[in-house]
């Protein structure tokens, strides 16, 4: 089984900072595209930034300029650091990786979701 664990949510103030994480861990041979989701207002999931295993990055137009994401492939990891934060960046946010495995499957796992709020 695949397991992605997210850390570095929390509180920021508007115009502040944070930096979210996202761990894997189990069954990977290796993984495609990595990549980070937040909770619309409709509860749909809404791309933020994904980044290829060639280090392509795609990011939503609400974040471009502010958001950059990265990734570790020798630690299966993505990260998220977020700036000049806005209010309307307050959601839960997921991590998604689309893991190959050893019979060379390829399925998306999402992390447990983390919540960034950010007060005036």
């Amino acid at each position: 089984q695949v397991q992605l664990v997210e850390s570095g949510g929390g509180l920021a103030q508007t115009g502040g900072s944070l930096r979210l994480s996202c761990a894997s861990s189990g069954r990977i041979r290796s993984i495609n595209a990595m990549a980070w989701y937040r909770q619309g207002p409709a509860n749909q999931r809404e791309l933020v930034a994904v980044v290829n295993n060639e280090g392509r990055k795609n990011y939503a137009d609400s974040v471009k300029g502010r958001f950059t994401i990265a990734r570790d492939n020798a630690k299966g990891s993505v990260y998220l650091q977020m700036d000049d934060l806005k209010s309307e960046d307050t959601s839960v946010y997921f991590c998604a990786a689309d893991v190959v495995d050893f019979e060379r499957f390829v399925r998306r796992y999402w992390g447990q979701g983390t919540q960034v709020t950010v007060s005036s």
